[in-house]
């Protein structure tokens, strides 16, 4: 809860603008090389393949694994696990959740043949490390154990030991067992006393997120941590011996674009990999050039993005990370393609995309009072500069109180959908910006097919959102609120796109979505 704590007056902060100190500059702010929510990256190189993992927190399958040839154009190649756990808070039940926790930041190696991922839940308060021979397909096995390390980063030395460096403000460093199975008793030791010092006296957030490596026989630290009034900021520790001492300087302080670390190509180029809180889309990836100056990495040019970082030309993030369901399937075809995260842990028998083929079928299971704990939430992330996702759902067989539709998830959330009432239904939206959901539009419907669209706005921060209805899928019309969208906790996520269902009176009845179409256009604003 303390670290928890202190990552909402960090939210707090960069919500009041602390963490953009350079917003009146005339030049263009640059753009993440993935307008999206990938926070938490890890990164290896696997001859010219880069791979990435990431947080996910309370979404199932979680900790998704990418990979890329180039560090701009990333695609999904799996998930390490399908659910972290089964308890109250991943299963919604009651008025509990998972929502900011989860698992969290993930570390992720190559070892010998065998790729390692590992990551830290206090929702289970455990930490785990998957292993596979084959990072695209797996199969991953998990070795958990307690207490659950804060961002914590594995390392393979060249002795044979495992270690796990973790904490915050004081970097702790343990020892592992050969079979992964816990810490060796008495290894723990802490290795950096305070590594938020080259930062600053004044800090806000202590260091944390570490990741660890070694390069021409040293060892480098890199920390994320956030001076009181500043922003965000790397920090970088070296030695000459794992344990110590560790000598630190500051690592890049620029638009608030940290935490994460350095990896190089197979031609010996060094980049970094960092990510920035990038308003309600969530927290974005950044690639900055890296070069080396009397044994340590400089990050940019002197300590600011470069002019040009001559990166890649990207693609898109479709179908890569994101991407458009007809609910269609060939045999043999998984039922849901990794694009999709459920919200908590599904319950499997109540959806399916082979009950009614090319549909996805959402059938209710239990009563509950609202969105955010309604369960078999199905979402995609959203994305930047612009975003839209539009569906088409058949109402026929919902119930009296049901209630389905389209869904922007987070805290300060809204939706439109059909509502159900024994004397008929009628398109409703939902808004959750404030502390108790309103209804905020009401219109009667005798239908079968109802189609919606949700549109977000990114561009420069401004976040703002805006739904609509449809009656034949061709002419849109806006209902309900503008939604201010806002990055908050408990959240602790970008928006999503989800498609949801969920009963206030009585189970049993379901919904039939036709498909989830995305687009990086957007209707003309309102």
């Amino acid at each position: 809860m303390n670290t928890l704590f202190k990552r909402f007056v960090c939210v707090i902060a960069l919500a009041i603008g602390a963490n953009y100190p350079s917003l009146a500059q005339t030049k263009p702010e640059p753009l993440p090389v993935v307008f999206a929510d990938v926070p938490d990256l890890a990164m290896i190189r696997v001859g010219d393949t880069y791979y990435m993992s990431s947080t996910t927190m309370h979404m199932n399958p979680g900790l998704p694994i990418m990979k890329s040839k180039d560090l701009v154009n990333w695609q999904m190649v799996g998930y390490v696990y399908q659910t972290l756990g089964d308890n109250d808070d991943l299963n919604l039940v009651g008025k509990k959740n998972a929502y900011g926790k989860g698992s969290w930041a993930s570390s992720l190696r190559y070892h010998n043949g065998t790729f390692y991922v590992t990551t830290f839940s206090s929702t289970t308060g455990k930490t785990y490390i998957f292993t596979t021979k084959n990072i695209e397909k797996g199969p991953w096995v998990e070795h958990s154990f307690k207490p659950s390390l804060h961002d914590h980063s594995l390392f393979f030395d060249d002795d044979g030991k495992i270690y796990l460096a973790y904490g915050t403000g004081k970097i702790n460093l343990v020892e592992l067992k050969e079979d992964l199975s816990g810490i060796k008793p008495e290894t723990q030791q802490i290795i950096v006393q305070n590594a938020s010092a080259p930062a600053g006296t004044n800090i806000n957030l202590q260091a944390e997120g570490s990741q660890l490596l070694k390069h021409d026989g040293k060892y480098y630290l890199f920390n994320i941590t956030w001076p009181r009034g500043g922003m965000r900021t790397e920090v970088i520790h070296r030695a000459d011996k794992i344990t110590g001492p560790w000598e630190g300087k500051l690592g890049f302080q620029h638009l608030g674009v940290a935490q994460g670390s350095i990896i190089d190509n197979a031609k010996g180029d060094w980049f970094a990999y960092l990510f920035r809180d990038y308003g309600s889309v969530g927290r974005a990836p950044y690639i900055l050039p890296v070069k080396w100056e009397n044994g340590w990495p400089i990050i940019g040019d002197n300590g600011k993005f470069p002019a040009d970082l001559k990166l890649p030309v990207s693609k898109g993030l479709m179908p890569g990370l994101v991407n458009s369901d007809e609910f269609t399937r060939k045999k043999g075809e998984a039922a849901l393609p990794l694009a999709w995260q459920w919200n908590h842990n599904p319950v499997n028998d109540k959806w399916s995309v082979t009950a009614r083929p090319g549909y996805l079928r959402l059938t209710t299971g239990r009563i509950d009072s609202n969105v955010l704990q309604a369960r078999n939430t199905l979402t995609q992330r959203t994305f930047g500069p612009t975003s839209s996702a539009t569906t088409a759902m058949d109402v026929t067989n919902m119930k009296d109180g049901d209630v389905a539709g389209l869904l922007l998830l987070q805290k300060r959330y809204e939706w439109v959908g059909v509502k159900a009432t024994a004397t008929g239904k009628a398109i409703v939206v939902g808004d959750g910006q404030g502390a108790t959901e309103v209804e905020a539009a009401n219109i009667p419907i005798n239908q079968k097919v109802v189609y919606f669209k949700a549109d977000c706005d990114f561009t420069n921060r401004v976040d703002k959102a805006w739904l609509y209805y449809s009656l034949d899928g061709k002419t849109w019309t806006p209902i309900g609120n503008m939604l201010k969208m806002s990055y908050t906790l408990p959240h602790f996520m970008g928006y999503r796109f989800g498609l949801f269902n969920y009963a206030t009176k009585t189970t049993g009845g379901y919904v039939d979505f036709d498909y989830l179409r995305l687009s990086d256009k957007i209707t003309a604003k309102q």
